[in-house]
């Protein structure tokens, strides 16, 4: 071999170690080794290129948190009912879909549902649809805001209890509403102030002669604002009071009355609320209402107030709840009088069985009475049902109910009702 081409043997050697070198310079400072040898990770048997750095890509991924978590379920039922109303069969699917969102201070709700009813031979009803939002932001430690909205609409069925045994078609009710409150802690003592307006409208009522009966005079506007004091006596024991202004404004004079009933209301109580960590909660109060008319000829109604709620948890298979509760507002479609002043209790037991079978039972009754009339009416009822939890996704349920009012105007009514579907879930 010549001397020329040796020289450019050479020439060419030198060339190719500087080219396959230059990537071992460019990564002098890798974490593993100078890269001025070979002891570079990436020059390591079975690493490079087998397994190159970020091989995997997961530090190149965004990260996906979606803002709500979302959770739906559809039922599918068939109801038989039997009582003073006569017999009936319904079938109904009731869809209802949430979006939830838990924040490091905001927390977000908002739930929709519907109720269909195709009674036998007829067309399908939507005898509900709500819409609840609510949500809570903690400005600091110490307060906190909380919101609500509401958006509903809802039809009795005939033959319920309650309803009238010659009503052919329950007026529909739509209402919708919006409250905002505040919360903040002083130490042992806590101040909370809320502020709400509620707006409700009234269907025709269709008796079964066929008589059809405006309930527009029962459409109503009501504001409400209440305060809430409350003192950490001890850790289990909290001593409160509240108090709470109202007013309800209705769009036209009563047809019965031929004048407005146009109505303040106050109300304040007191009462102490008990919690043993998970297993025992109880709140009990007592206080006064005056509701008092803008017209002097309708006077003022007095109703004493009982409130109470007990909720208990002796293990993890069995829940009890119970409570006692007093509403005064107007009379509402069918009413009498100018106000309504109820009072109603309600027993709720569930049981899990295992982790496919849930067992439930409950039971309400209730008196009301009604001012500027001598309309009373009383009722109770009953009912035990369960679930069969199929998989993760589809539930089994059967239910039975009971039901029974006596009003001193439609006379007792009463209903048994059956009902089994299944449920399907996210």
């Amino acid at each position: 071999m010549s001397l020329a081409v040796q020289h450019m043997v050479l020439r060419l050697g030198a060339l190719c170690v500087l080219c396959l070198s230059a990537p071992v310079l460019a990564a002098s400072d890798h974490a593993s080794g100078d890269g001025s040898d070979a002891d570079n990770e990436r020059l390591q048997a079975g690493v490079f290129p087998a397994e190159p750095v970020l091989a995997s890509g997961e530090t190149l991924r965004e990260p996906y948190h979606p803002f709500f978590d979302i959770d739906w379920s559809t039922s599918l039922r068939g109801t038989y009912t039997e009582g003073t109303g006569g017999e009936r069969f319904d079938v109904r699917l009731v869809p209802t879909i949430s979006f939830d969102h838990q924040g490091s201070r905001s927390a977000i709700n908002i739930t929709g549902s519907a109720e269909m009813v195709r009674p036998r031979d007829e067309k399908i009803d939507v005898s509900a649809l709500r819409l609840d939002l609510s949500g809570g932001y903690q400005l600091d430690s110490v307060t906190a805001l909380q919101a609500n909205a509401n958006l509903t609409l809802t039809q009795d069925i005939a033959g319920t209890p309650g309803v009238g045994s010659d009503v052919l078609v329950a007026p529909e009710e739509r209402s919708a509403g919006f409250d905002l409150g505040i919360a903040r802690q002083f130490g042992r003592f806590n101040v909370g102030v809320t502020g709400a307006v509620q707006r409700s409208v009234y269907g025709d009522t269709v008796r079964s002669d066929g008589t059809v009966f405006d309930n527009s005079d029962q459409d109503v506007w009501s504001l409400d604002t209440g305060l809430r004091l409350g003192l950490q006596a001890t850790p289990i024991f909290e001593v409160f009071t509240q108090a709470s202004l109202g007013r309800d404004v209705f769009d036209q004079p009563s047809s019965v009355l031929l004048i407005k009933t146009d109505a303040n209301d106050a109300s304040i109580e007191g009462g102490v609320t008990g919690r043993w960590n998970d297993r025992l909660e109880a709140t009990v109060s007592t206080g006064l209402n005056l509701r008092r008319f803008d017209d002097e000829s309708l006077g003022e109604v007095t109703s004493r107030l009982y409130d109470a709620s007990v909720t208990y948890r002796p293990d993890p298979t069995w829940e009890f709840r119970a409570g006692f509760s007093t509403i005064v507002a107007p009379p509402g479609p069918g009413g009498s009088g100018t106000t309504r002043v109820e009072y109603a209790a309600d027993l709720d037991v569930a049981y899990k069985v295992n982790s496919w079978l849930d067992l439930r039972a409950q039971a309400n009754w209730s008196t009301a009475r009604f001012a500027g009339s001598s309309e009373t009416e009383r009722g109770y009822g009953w009912g035990v049902g369960g679930d069969y939890n199929v998989n993760a996704h589809t539930a089994v349920t059967a239910d039975y109910h009971y039901g029974k009012t006596r009003n001193s105007t439609d006379g007792v009514e009463d209903a048994h009702r059956i009902s089994m579907g299944v449920t399907v879930s996210r």
